[in-house]
């Protein structure tokens, strides 16, 4: 039983870490009461800020969604920047997220974002900083979106985005005794489910395999082509097994799974020995996985939210447009 399966029901070990969970939640209900009182500051920047985040611990599709609302935003002919912590880089340091940059030194997050979008990326451990540096090197940006940040309170934000997959909130309960970050229900401007299921109400998502692989030199490989070939299948992402699922169910023959903990790098990785074998990976892994096979095809992930969504967050942030100018 792994903590995720925990997470999903009140059960025994559940119950045993309440305690603990409780503790959790009087010190984050303290470090907001500092915020909301004015003992800590809280800094905005002059352009719109859209935070996309989630209040579940683990992978719940936020990053896709975050490169879904900024090629949205881009088609309306808006200049959008984004900015993250970059989790799980070696670098602590504020710095933009290159065409070229190493995932290991942006976070693999930033790195995909950057390549799927074109946007401008900042990264730095407070996001805040990130933003205004995305502003000065950048100052003709009219929207930025922060990927995560939910929790950053420091940091002020125009529009909160809060993302869900199938587990909902999970049993309802605080980390550690359950998968929350902070209580739920809590304020935020609109809840998109990435899911099939929607656990309650809010807006939904389709997420689906695009149709084709990408080869390192940006080649691309019908997914077809590839249904009479074993594949061996690798993912470092929050949900690996939705990966593997989604590679079968279009039609892949997957003769071996490799999970790998979320953004890890692959520096320690050996390669299966399985010379038939095609090496298939997410999107997000393709760049670090890439130095050591460069042979490995990445799977994209097409992820669409309804047009109601997206309808939705227009109006927001036209609004928030005539409250910044004004």
């Amino acid at each position: 039983m792994t903590i995720q399966d925990v997470w999903l029901t009140r059960g025994p070990l559940a119950r045993l870490l309440w305690p603990l969970s409780c503790l959790y939640g009087a010190l984050a209900a303290a470090r907001r009461a500092q915020y909301r009182f004015g003992w800590k500051v809280v800094e905005r920047v002059p352009v719109p800020l859209v935070v996309v985040g989630n209040v579940m611990a683990g992978g719940v599709g936020k990053t896709p969604a975050v490169i879904a609302i900024v090629q949205h935003l881009q088609t309306r002919g808006l200049a959008v920047g984004v900015v993250s912590r970059g989790y799980g880089r070696v670098t602590r340091d504020c710095r933009e997220v290159l065409a070229g940059s190493d995932p290991a030194e942006v976070g693999d997050e930033p790195a995909l974002v950057r390549r799927a979008t074109g946007a401008p990326v900042v990264v730095a451990h407070q996001r805040i900083e990130a933003a205004r540096t995305l502003l000065l090197r950048h100052p003709k940006t009219q929207v930025i979106v922060s990927d995560d940040g939910l929790q950053h309170l420091s940091m002020g934000r125009d529009i909160e985005i809060c993302v869900f997959d199938d587990r909902g909130v999970g049993n309802g309960w605080l980390l550690p005794a359950g998968p929350l970050r902070e209580a739920w229900p809590r304020r935020c401007d609109l809840v998109l489910h990435t899911g099939r299921n929607p656990a309650f109400e809010g807006y939904v998502a389709r997420r689906a395999l695009a149709p084709h692989a990408l080869g390192r030199g940006g080649r691309r490989v019908p997914l077809s082509e590839l249904a009479n070939r074993p594949v061996i299948a690798v993912a470092a992402i929050g949900r690996p097994q939705a990966f593997f699922d989604m590679l079968r169910a279009a039609g892949l023959s997957v003769i071996q799974e490799i999970a790998r903990p979320d953004h890890d790098d692959f520096r320690h990785w050996e390669r299966p020995t399985s010379p038939d074998a095609v090496l298939v990976c997410t999107e997000k892994d393709a760049a670090k996985l890439w130095r050591i096979a460069p042979d490995a095809l990445a799977v994209p992930l097409l992820f669409t939210p309804e047009p109601a969504f997206l309808d939705a967050l227009d109006a927001k942030l036209s609004s928030t447009d005539g409250h910044k100018a004004a």
